[in-house]
């Protein structure tokens, strides 16, 4: 069965998989449901924290560990609802002008991306504090946030032709910076856990790069591979933002160590050494061989490689990943659109293999799900799984869109976004916070 942007590798029972800001959730859509996974004890089993029977989803994201999720259908592309899951309540929803590709969440702001604009909600209340306008089309909702608060940064491409980024900060509401990553369209852009790097890698996918997202200097450059023709699918900083995680659509994952102790103790050289024979030699040395040689020889020369690999049983398959300690142990986590989340070793020493810990079915029912069962008209069971991973290989056609115009969708045209709430403030507020009472679920969150 073909996806609904015309992907032949979506197939019938395929899934949608999202971790949380600090890898410590999975969502999870299948078939007419949603579920939320907690990671704590990923090494043995998934718990799974939270279930619903749901319109089927192309779009969720939950916001740390709270209660407020932000939710996308495929039913009405053009509506982001907000809930609080504990309480079984829609908080409030915003309809937009067009497909939303894509959302994002931190404990300031909700941004939503269409395909020619971005809008910048204050997460306390919901309101729209900012429009970008007149974005370079941008058909595949890519942008990212930092997780942060403090470098609350949000990015997205600056043009169609090239791999320019733009780095606008959320906060105080302008442009920060414009870095002109690649030369060729953006793939995938992933922050830092503190919002000050930013990587990237382009829709030729040999190179990863990794900026300084407050002035744009390059720090790192790793080279993924020499095979032509791949597509980055997913890349992520570690929670401890020592590593760089990539997949595409090859069977392989890629590691990297970002070793920034080096690049400190050059810079501590550079400033400190006084002797023509120190580190400024060596480094005039180093310029003045390269120069001789081809500048694609000298980028090759100077590129890190993968510290670690893991090689998956078959290519073409989506798959998100993530880097997190888990219970004191570095841990990668690969959830992958046919229903399987693999949790693997990091070895220290480089070259050496990861070891696969435990893989979980996704798709299986186990004694560790609460089953909530919503009685709502706005639930509805015997839905198709046209659902993918990431969100943007699963946005529904500009056709799809406009049949569903009419399902709730709301303000076809219209330049702001409505909305409508169906909860107090104070709910809301707290489910922002994540500090609901004791004893508001029957799940342990």
């Amino acid at each position: 069965m073909m996806s609904l942007l015309g992907r032949s590798e979506v197939d019938t029972g395929e899934v949608f998989v999202n971790f949380n800001q600090n890898i410590t959730s999975l969502a999870v859509a299948t078939n007419g449901n949603y579920s939320l996974y907690s990671l704590g004890s990923v090494d043995s089993t998934l718990d799974k924290i939270y279930h619903t029977k749901s319109d089927d989803l192309f779009l969720i994201e939950r916001l740390f560990e709270s209660s407020l999720v932000a939710i996308v259908s495929q039913r009405a592309p053009r509506k982001l609802k907000v809930c609080h899951f504990k309480k079984q309540s829609e908080i409030c929803n915003y309809s937009y002008s067009n497909t939303i590709l894509a959302v994002k969440l931190n404990r300031e702001r909700l941004i939503v991306c269409l395909e020619e604009s971005l809008y910048i909600h204050n997460i306390q209340d919901m309101k729209v504090v900012h429009t970008i306008r007149d974005t370079p089309s941008n058909q595949q909702g890519l942008c990212a946030l930092s997780s942060s608060s403090e470098h609350c940064y949000l990015a997205y491409p600056g043009s169609v032709i090239t791999g320019e980024v733009q780095i606008f900060d959320a906060i105080n509401l302008h442009a920060k910076t414009m870095i002109n990553a690649h030369d060729t369209p953006l793939a995938a852009i992933a922050f830092s856990p503190s919002g000050t790097e930013i990587a990237t890698a382009s829709e030729r996918g040999t190179v990863i790069r990794v900026f300084s997202s407050q002035d744009g200097s390059r720090l790192f450059e790793l080279r993924r591979g020499l095979k032509r023709c791949v597509s980055i699918v997913s890349l992520s900083f570690s929670t401890c933002a020592d590593y760089l995680v990539s997949s595409s659509n090859t069977e392989t994952v890629h590691i990297f160590r970002l070793d920034r102790s080096a690049a400190e103790n050059n810079d501590h050289g550079k400033q400190s050494s006084d002797d023509w024979m120190g580190y400024s030699f060596f480094r005039y040395l180093s310029k003045t061989v390269t120069s001789y040689l081809p500048t694609q020889v000298t980028d090759v020369l100077s590129q890190g490689r993968a510290f670690a690999s893991v090689t998956l049983p078959e290519a073409g398959v989506r798959r998100m990943c993530a880097i997190a300690t888990i219970q004191k142990q570095l841990r990668l986590l690969i959830a992958s659109q046919d229903g399987y989340l693999y949790v693997y070793s990091i070895p220290s020493i480089e070259g050496a293999e990861c070891q696969l810990i435990k893989r979980h079915d996704l798709r299986l029912d186990d004694n560790y799900a609460m089953d909530v069962k919503v009685n709502s008209p706005h639930h509805t069971a015997g839905l198709n799984s046209n659902v993918s991973i990431g969100g943007a290989a699963g946005v529904p056609s500009a056709a799809a869109a406009a049949a569903a115009g009419g399902s709730g969708d709301g303000g076809k045209g219209a330049e702001k976004p409505g909305s409508s709430s169906n909860a107090a403030g104070a709910s809301y507020a707290s489910a922002v916070k994540g500090d609901e009472p004791a004893g508001s679920s029957s799940s342990n969150n």
